[in-house]
This record gives C-alpha cells, sequence and structure tokens, in this order.
C-alpha cells in the first residue's frame, strides 16, 4: 500500500514537472511568428502583403512568391531618418498604402539567414509597424532559408499589390526614448527592466563603438542578440537549424528572471539588435515591451547627465596615428607596383 501511495506521488510530480516545462516551452503570443507551412497557405489571399526585407539586388535574384520589395532593406526604407521618433506620419501613411499595405493587411516580413543580417530587419519592420499601431503584423521564423528549407521555390519576378489606405494610431509606449533612459540610469525612474543587446564586449566597454564604451547604469541584463538564435539540430532532419529560427525553449531561458508585467526597453549599438529582442519579448508575452531606437550611439556620444557604467573612451588619436601608418603603406605599395 506504501509503494503504491510512494509510487502515485511521484507520477504526480513528474507529471507537474513534465506540465511546467511544456508550459516554458511555448511562445505566449505564438501567433505573432508563422512557420514556412503557414505562410505557404497565405500565398493566395488578397489580404495578405508578403514582404521581401532584403536588399533589391537580392529580392530580384529570388525570393518567395508574391512578396514585394520595399527597393532597399526592410529598416532603411521603414526607419526615420531625421528623428528616429516617427514624427512624420503622413510619411507612413503614403508610403505603407502606396506598397498596398492597409489598416485591414495582413502583413509578413521575412529577411534571410542570420549572416546577411537582414533577419534583423523583419524584427525592425515588426516593430516598427507596431509602433505605427498595425495589429496584423508578423514575422516568417527562420526566413527565407526556412521556406528554401521547407522544399518550397523561389521566383525572380517581381511583385506589385493595389495600393491601400493606411492611418497611423501611433503607440508611444513601444519606443524608448533617451529622455526614459537617462531617468533610470540616473535612479530616477524605479521599476523599468533595461535589457543590453549588445556582445559582452560591447556591454564591458571592451568594444567601443562611440566617443565612449561601456553600457547605461541600472541595465537589469546583457543578453546578446546572438545567443538567442536557435543552434540546436533539427530532429526532423538531423541537420542544424539556420541561426535566424527562433524557439521559445531557448529564447525564454534567456528572460526567465525579468518581470513580464514591468515595462521592459531593450538597446544596443544603432536599434536594430534590440529590434529583435523587442519581438522576442513579444513573443514570450511581455505587457510593455520597448525598443530604445536612439540607444548607444547617442547616449555615448553626449557627456552632461549621461552616466556611463564601465566607461572607457574612445582614442581618437591613436586612430589617426593608424590611419596615417596605413596611408603610407599604401602609396609605398602603390609606387613599388608602378615600378618606382
Amino acid at each position: 500500500m506504501k509503494k503504491k501511495l510512494l509510487l502515485l506521488v511521484l507520477a504526480g510530480v513528474l507529471a507537474v514537472t513534465v506540465s511546467g516545462t511544456a508550459a516554458a516551452a511555448e511562445w505566449a503570443n505564438p501567433g505573432l511568428m508563422l512557420s514556412a507551412k503557414d505562410l505557404k497557405g497565405k500565398l493566395d489571399l488578397t489580404d495578405w502583403v508578403i514582404v521581401d526585407c532584403q536588399d533589391l539586388d537580392a529580392y530580384a535574384k529570388g525570393h518567395i512568391p508574391g512578396a514585394i520589395s520595399l527597393g532597399k532593406r526592410c529598416k532603411k526604407a521603414l526607419r526615420d531618418k531625421t528623428s528616429r521618433m516617427f514624427s512624420n506620419p503622413s510619411k507612413y501613411e503614403k508610403f505603407l498604402g502606396k506598397v498596398g499595405i492597409g489598416n485591414d493587411t495582413n502583413v509578413v516580413f521575412y529577411g534571410e539567414h542570420v549572416g546577411s543580417d537582414t533577419v534583423r530587419d523583419a524584427a525592425i519592420a515588426f516593430w516598427i509597424l507596431e509602433v505605427l499601431g498595425h495589429d496584423k503584423v508578423y514575422v516568417l521564423n527562420g526566413g527565407i532559408d526556412a521556406w528554401k528549407n521547407a522544399g518550397y521555390g523561389l521566383t525572380p519576378k517581381p511583385a506589385k499589390k493595389p495600393e491601400k489606405t493606411f492611418k497611423v494610431n501611433y503607440v508611444a509606449s513601444r519606443i524608448a526614448a533617451t529622455d526614459e533612459i537617462v531617468k533610470i540610469a540616473t535612479g530616477n525612474l524605479k521599476g523599468v527592466q533595461l535589457i543590453d543587446s549588445r556582445s559582452v564586449k560591447e556591454h564591458a566597454g571592451q568594444d567601443i563603438r562611440a566617443l565612449r564604451g561601456g553600457h547605461v547604469p541600472n541595465t537589469t541584463i546583457n543578453v546578446s542578440h546572438k545567443k538567442t538564435h536557435d543552434q540546436s539540430k533539427d530532429p526532423a532532419t538531423g541537420k542544424m537549424r539556420d541561426n535566424g529560427f527562433l524557439s521559445p525553449e531557448r529564447v525564454g531561458g534567456f528572460f526567465d528572471s525579468l518581470d513580464k508585467n514591468k515595462r521592459t526597453i531593450a538597446y544596443c549599438q544603432t536599434g536594430s539588435r534590440s529590434g529583435l529582442t523587442y519581438l522576442e519579448l513579444r513573443l514570450l508575452g511581455f505587457k510593455d515591451p520597448a525598443n530604445w531606437d536612439e540607444s548607444w550611439r547617442v547616449y555615448a556620444s553626449h557627456f552632461d547627465n549621461y552616466p556611463v557604467e564601465n566607461e572607457q573612451w574612445f582614442n581618437f588619436n591613436r586612430v589617426r596615428s593608424l590611419e596615417k601608418k596605413i596611408k603610407a603603406i599604401a602609396e609605398k605599395l602603390e609606387q613599388q607596383a608602378a615600378g618606382k
């Protein structure tokens, strides 16, 4: 009797453990991301627009049938170059409407493998449309490589959609301003979680890409965007997954220590890598995620009231010295080539 009772208790514990593991391995918002198979079933639907986030040359060589190009990489086509704070809604309304995206349009963005960097473009485009208040925007998990790996073909034939009407419904909470970050850094704003999506060396101030290196004080965690890509084997094929593939098992583990109910802001160097973090936070069910688009390139170039932890300064004199040496070597090589 005791033995039977013990087995029942163990079985119950195991069931709870397995159930908890299964729950932890699921997206809270799985509908935000499509598989290649999901997307295949949308190709002929008139209220769906697929956007290829590669540059025009790559698009012309081959893209998913029916996918449109924005004329350049998505982050370049969609970013607000003047203020990075979406101050010109009419620009977006005109541009998106012209390419066939209306408020009732389902929009799917995709890039190439992570080595090409356009996987981040798809995430940035997703974030931008969410900032603009569009609630029917998705990302193809694994990008164009996932499409090809599923056995689906590409086409060089360009696609064009009929014009639509798009109206911006700006969601300010989805973009963090530098003023808000300064308040966090100086301790004047509490209860906000800050994620540094840059590399460990950038976070530590060893890789300097602005006037100063280091990170924003009171940053909660440093999770390089590259770490979150699934690098495991696909059980169906036995092959390594494409690095653009996102899985809840891998991504969720990096953000387990955070409170999903708190405002959570991601940043990097230019707001691109952190755009992928924003997508991941949305998939995981964070209630108030945001991307700091100005990010480190702006923050680290200011001095007054912009504190930096692990602060390191960029040595411009050393750079100029190296430039002179390189120029001298280049001139010497040119003279040798000319037979002087």
